[in-house]
């Protein structure tokens, strides 16, 4: 596998990955409740460690094409959470420290009540990370529990687009997107 991958850009490492990890063909209900057939479990690529090895510098190099400085990276768990560390923990490396957090479907009901965790500041300005984007619902839900926070939004960064009007919608509310890579791209490398 690693002479494979030697042949390969570190983004067609990624779409690899995630081509023989993540994606499935069949029938399958999505968090939306559309009906699709593919399936994108993004967590088993970002989990992994090839994935957060990959993910990281990509995505933070991806940060700085698109001129995003941002303080902190976060958005709606479970899906976001492996992508944003990784971005973190790389860019301890190159020293340009970004703080990593986590934004729950619903506020702790016990302790301080959080509804986002982690080392986030009302002051920050942040790209939401996301692992697909079909919809753009959890991305936007995400947008919306920081800002009611009273930081900033500067951009949107996806692992994986599914190019199903997603992107569309949350550029509609006035956010770039950013996608690691698309479904046009992974489909032919499913095996």
């Amino acid at each position: 596998m690693r002479v494979y991958f030697s042949r390969m850009t570190k983004h067609e490492q990624l779409v690899e990955l995630l081509a023989t990890r993540s994606a499935r063909t069949g029938e399958f209900t999505l968090a939306s409740g559309a009906r699709s057939n593919l399936y994108i479990d993004a967590r088993m690529t970002a989990m992994s460690p090839e994935g957060l090895a990959l993910i990281g510098p990509l995505a933070l190099g991806e940060l700085r094409l698109a001129g995003w400085k941002a303080d902190s990276v976060g958005g709606l768990t479970l899906g976001a959470d492996p992508i944003s560390y990784a971005i973190a923990y790389a860019s301890a490396l190159a020293e340009t420290p970004v703080r990593a957090f986590t934004v729950r479907k619903e506020a702790k009901t016990h302790g301080t009540g959080k509804l986002i965790e982690g080392p986030f500041l009302p002051s920050d300005r942040v790209v939401v990370i996301e692992d697909v984007i079909t919809t753009g619902g959890s991305a936007l839900k995400a947008i919306h529990a920081i800002q009611s926070a009273g930081a900033s939004v500067i951009g949107v960064l996806s692992l994986v687009d599914r190019e199903e009007g997603g992107k569309e919608r949350i550029e509609t509310e006035g956010y770039s997107v950013r996608s690691l890579a698309t479904a046009a791209e992974i489909i032919p490398r499913i095996k």
